[in-house]
């Protein structure tokens, strides 16, 4: 069963949607029309129960226009995430098969939490609004009637009508563009594999294109496409690399990306045909396109296979994370490099655990029931799954557990599945190793905390990084000088971020004192840093040291972008602080408006405090391009008006 949905696909299951939408900016809503083609099973009591979430249902209708008698339930108390069910009467059979259609006539409203609309301030070329969808988990049911659960898959076609200013793009394969009238165009796209309900996409704004190979093509605004294609340049090398990797062809014909404006709440989404990612990769030097990199392996691991129910998430997310470390290998042509960027993984998944995420959600196959999956979302699913997934690597060997996975792959595309279906299928193809018979199922899937066993992990590529902590942690713990020279001048960013990892986990307890970080930053001038991950760690060190230099820093960083890996920790760290408990709250409550709904909702429970029940006016959200911080006074300490270039 899958509680985060009302729908029920044993007896009616949705395996097509026709949709047709117009995109209306200046009401801030989608005018629309979605007509599911339904396939009833023998259990079925004449009725089509979907998933909706603030949705108005103007009326219901049969293929040939009559209408369909529906109720739209009300809201489940405590359960507001969830929706409404949507209950239709079913007309009767309208062929020879068991399938019949019906339409369902709609718009969104402002609380439909799958849409963000941003005013043109908060794009990079200020002259056009924006509309950007993000439908992962449960969210798909704001954008369109549907049986939102990761369970049900269907094709679909969409017909969109757009100002004649937009591009319209989609998680789906460009048929053609026309003009509607002298303001409007209309966009056709079809989508002819089967996805799940939070694999729709949809944006619009203005939009260039810039192609980088015959299949793959960045999308962006036009002032940032040049940027975005350097970044993801290697693209194409990252699907070739998991085609063979899988031994299955790419399925789905385009391979697309869109880089978003800074609010988009994820490192990526990966939409068929269109993967959303977020310009805080665009770090100048290619350093973290290994997203891409994630994002295309959910091609075959997660939108191809896919989890049956948001419980076993980690099917999803930890394959994705092994594919992708198998993926960057061969891109760097060096096998060590798979260990040295888990080393990384590793450290998040123990902070996580051990201070982020309550233990009833550090398990691998999770107990979400009716609750919001969003709650349970966080490292686990990528880093456990990948540690249980290297270490029965390491148990039957590398050739044969890739030989597996390719066999995985084969068995189960366009199907979901379970945990429990990924073991069975595990140990019925190395039934004749003996060695597989001493793997605890049970406490690798359901038990709480760190993996049982943790694979052994090369630590070659890290050791510079870990030799320079130790000189700075002696620096901070028994007076030595400083570095004189700039060591970190040929070093890779992912060496910088091993670098300060190993800082973070030595001063876990015992934070730098502030005479060293700002020697530190003196040096290597992280403060300045491009590279989002770089800059991110450093607001760790400095806020857990209480520097006060780095909060008109933070603050930057925090209101300029929404990818919720930064902002909440660092909305929690300075939370947590002395000097910027009410810096975080205040921040938040003045440009709440500039996030994504779903960091929106997560920044509020983590600082306790209520979101406002209204949208603010576009002037009273902070500019993610031009940022303007107002004096505060913080401990004493004045954060000047501050202007980002």
């Amino acid at each position: 069963m899958d509680l985060s949905s009302f729908s029920k696909p044993e007896e009616a299951v949705v395996t097509h949607l026709d949709w047709v939408l117009t995109v209306d900016f200046e009401e801030k809503c989608l005018v629309a029309k979605a007509t599911c083609t339904v396939r009833k099973s023998r259990r079925n009591f004449g009725r089509l129960i979907l998933d909706t979430a603030h949705l108005e249902i103007s009326a219901v209708q049969s293929c040939d226009g009559s209408p369909l008698d529906f109720k739209l339930h009300s809201l489940v108390r405590n359960k507001e995430h969830l929706g409404r069910p949507l209950e239709i009467q079913l007309p009767e059979q309208q062929g020879e098969d068991d399938t019949v259609k019906v339409t369902i006539l709609y718009r969104t409203t402002e609380q439909c939490s799958a849409l963000q609309w941003l005013p043109p301030s908060q794009t990079a070329g200020k002259q056009f609004p924006y509309l950007f969808t993000q439908c992962q988990a449960i969210h798909a049911r704001s954008l369109v009637p549907c049986q939102d659960r990761c369970g049900v898959k269907m094709t679909y076609n969409a017909t969109v009508t757009v100002p004649k200013w937009s591009t319209a793009v989609m998680s789906a394969l460009f048929e053609n563009v026309e003009m509607a009238d002298e303001n409007h165009k209309v966009y056709t796209w079809n989508q002819p594999v089967p996805i799940s309900s939070y694999l729709l996409a949809l944006a619009v704004g203005e939009l260039t294109k810039k192609e980088i190979s015959k299949r793959c093509a960045i999308w962006s605004e036009p002032s940032v496409v040049d940027a975005a294609a350097w970044e993801f340049s290697e693209t194409e090398d990252f699907l070739t690399a998991a085609e063979a990797i899988s031994g299955k062809t790419y399925v789905w014909g385009r391979y697309d990306l869109l880089c978003l404006p800074p609010s988009f709440p994820y490192g990526g989404m990966e939409n068929p045909c269109l993967t959303f990612v977020t310009p805080t990769l665009l770090a100048g030097d290619k350093s973290l396109a290994d997203v891409v990199a994630h994002e295309i392996a959910h091609s075959w691991t997660g939108n191809l296979v896919t989890n049956a129910t948001w419980d076993h998430f980690w099917l999803n997310e930890g394959w994705t994370t092994w594919l992708q470390r198998k993926i960057m290998v061969r891109i760097k042509n060096n096998p060590k490099f798979l260990d040295f960027d888990a080393i990384e993984g590793r450290k998040s998944l123990t902070d996580t655990i051990q201070h982020e995420m309550a233990p009833q959600n550090t398990s691998l196959v999770l107990k979400i029931g009716d609750a919001d999956p969003d709650d349970s979302y966080s490292t686990v699913a990528y880093e456990k799954g990948f540690t249980l997934l290297l270490y029965l690597e390491r148990l039957v060997g590398t050739p044969e557990f890739e030989n597996f996975f390719k066999a995985y792959i084969q068995r189960f595309a366009t199907k979901t599945l379970t945990s429990e279906d990924f073991r069975d299928f595990f140990m019925d193809y190395f039934k004749g190793n003996e060695k597989v018979q001493e793997v605890d199922w049970d406490t690798w899937l359901y038990g709480q905390g760190m993996p049982p066993i943790l694979p052994q992990l090369d630590q070659s590529m890290a050791k510079g990084s870990a030799d320079l902590a130790s000189i700075w942690l002696a620096v901070d713990r028994e007076s030595k000088a400083p570095p004189a020279k700039n060591e970190m001048a040929s070093w890779s960013s992912l060496q910088i971020v091993c670098f300060l990892d190993f800082v973070q986990v030595e001063t876990a307890d015992k934070p730098l004192q502030v005479s060293t970080l700002q020697a530190m930053n003196a040096l290597y001038h992280f403060a300045e840093s491009r590279n989002s991950e770089i800059l991110f760690r450093y607001c760790k060190l400095a806020i857990a040291s209480e520097d006060a230099s780095i909060l008109p820093v933070a603050i930057r960083f925090i209101t300029t972008q929404g990818r919720m890996k930064f902002v909440r920790p660092l909305y929690k760290s300075l939370y947590r602080s002395a000097f910027g408990k009410d810096l975080a709250v205040k921040t938040f409550l003045n440009n709440q408006d500039f996030y994504h709904p779903i960091a929106a909702k997560m920044i509020a429970a983590d600082l306790k405090v209520a979101r406002r029940s209204t949208l603010l006016s576009s002037l009273s959200v902070i500019d993610p391009w031009v940022l303007v911080v107002g004096a505060a006074v913080v401990g004493g300490v004045a954060v000047a008006a501050l202007r980002k270039k």
